[in-house]
């Protein structure tokens, strides 16, 4: 039949007191970034990380990206190669 019925907002706070340690967060997002997930693995993940840390671990792993392109473009201007 259906499920009882939760106050609002009860499963966020459910979700955020998931045990998934931040280690296995940016794991997870690292092999997100690649598209190399696996649907176990994924469905693993969904139980088990906190939602908090996820999107942490999304704006960390963004910024070491953008991080890692500038730093590629400087060298290349700075080797001389693209003149």
């Amino acid at each position: 039949m259906n499920a009882p019925r939760q106050a609002p907002g009860q499963d966020l706070r459910d979700a955020v007191r998931r045990k998934g340690s931040f280690l296995q967060t940016m794991r997870a997002v690292a092999w997100s970034f690649f598209g190399v997930r696996k649907s176990s693995d994924y469905e693993k993940d969904v139980g088990r990380l906190n939602p908090l840390h996820v999107v942490i671990a999304g704006v960390i792993g963004a910024a070491l990206f953008v991080l890692v392109l500038v730093l590629v473009v400087n060298w290349v201007l700075a080797s001389g190669v693209a003149k």
